[in-house]
């Protein structure tokens, strides 16, 4: 069968792709935010079905894909979380792709040779490789394609119909004026997937746990008068001297396990934006002395352990004339800020990380061995023997 007629997409023109909307579609959106709902598909034939998303619209897929292709860690995460993970065929940036937490449950890997041999990496991304793969579906924005790394809208549209449609949203910052239509939740967006794959089932037992997760902790955070208010970065330098700020109020996913622990954003009401598109602005130590937080928090540092960073970034600061200023340099409050690109399973890890860090006089300390969810149901949804 021509690849053409095996994955197809339906009742979608160019026009449509990129209006911002779904066009045609008949799908009903979930309304709470995170707490598993994923909406419904809608069946088109017998032997077809189809899952709508912004920007895409509605797509229709004549049999489930086997073989995928992701931007980003986080829907690379997600598919892995569905039981997808022999069907990875690349990632747009490996090392930002961290499958080391992975490690800690069993029968759940994924082949990183496969990644760093087809990385989508570059100042463009061109389409040969999407060519050469093969992919059944594209897991990444298309307009992000479009905005980031120069496509033309008829680049998307030779590659969804010569080889497979794209099928993702853009959605771990809201702060790039370009995304001009809907934004998902983490667990929405990974409701589409478990659409996308038919694997619902799967994925209503992974929403699940994550509530059970998150209200367990919720319960024994302290008063919203008494948390830290922090301020979340990007430098990934040992010595670092200037940073990229980033908006804990921003809705983005990558700040997800900031909102559930509830912590104040450090930047309100200094009017500095956070890095997007758009702004590349940096801060230095006299900036961040104007705000003094309460907890730094600094990415880039992720293939470090705790005390490793320890060791590197924050005895720097501790050396600095004027970092060491900082009352969070002082208090020794200055951790890796987590990935940037995340999804359901790590996420369960570096909400752990974070209530640690913040509160470990409640949960542990970030460097001890204690664990705050089981590690074993997760072993058990993601290989499907739940």
């Amino acid at each position: 069968m021509d690849r053409r007629d095996f994955v197809k997409t339906g009742g979608i023109a160019l026009t449509g792709l990129f209006a911002g909307c779904s066009q045609g579609s008949s799908e009903t959106d979930g309304t709470n935010s995170e707490n598993g709902t994923t909406g419904s598909t809608t069946t088109t034939e017998s032997s077809s079905y189809s899952v709508s998303m912004a920007p895409m619209g509605e797509v229709t897929f004549e049999s489930v894909p086997e073989k995928w292709i992701a931007y980003d860690g986080a829907y690379a995460d997600m598919a892995v979380a569905l039981g997808q993970a022999d069907g990875i065929t690349g990632i747009g940036y490996a090392d930002r792709y961290y499958t080391y937490v992975y490690d800690e449950l069993d029968g759940v890997n994924v082949d990183r040779s496969t990644l760093t041999e087809n990385e989508l990496l570059g100042d463009t991304i061109p389409k040969e490789p999407f060519y050469a793969l093969e992919n059944d579906v594209h897991l990444m924005d298309p307009k992000m394609l479009i905005n980031w790394f120069g496509w033309s809208e008829s680049d998307v549209e030779d590659i969804r119909e010569a080889v497979a449609p794209f099928f993702g949203n853009l959605n771990f910052r809201r702060e790039d004026e370009w995304h001009d239509y809907r934004y998902y939740t983490m667990y929405e967006a990974f409701g589409k997937l478990a659409n996308l794959f038919k694997e619902t089932e799967r994925y209503e037992q992974f929403a699940s746990l994550h509530d059970e997760f998150i209200t367990k902790v919720q319960t024994q955070l302290p008063s919203a008068g008494e948390r830290p208010n922090v301020l979340l970065t990007y430098a990934g330098a040992d010595q670092p001297e200037q940073f990229s700020p980033y908006r804990i109020t921003d809705k983005g996913t990558s700040k997800k396990q900031w909102h559930d622990l509830g912590v104040g954003d450090a930047l309100a009401g200094t009017g500095i934006d956070g890095l997007s598109t758009s702004d590349r602005g940096k801060i230095d130590y006299e900036s961040m002395l104007n705000v003094d937080p309460d907890v730094l928090l600094v990415r880039g540092h992720e293939r470090k352990s705790a005390e490793e960073f320890r060791n590197t970034v924050l005895a720097y600061m501790r050396d600095h004339d004027v970092a060491s200023k900082l009352s969070c340099v002082q208090n020794g409050r200055v951790y890796r800020g987590g990935f940037l690109h995340q999804g359901p399973i790590q996420n369960l890890f570096l909400t752990e990380r974070a209530a640690q860090q913040l509160f470990p006089e409640t949960f542990g300390e970030v460097t001890s061995d204690e664990t705050l969810f089981d590690r074993g149901r997760v072993s058990e949804i993601v290989t499907g023997n739940f």
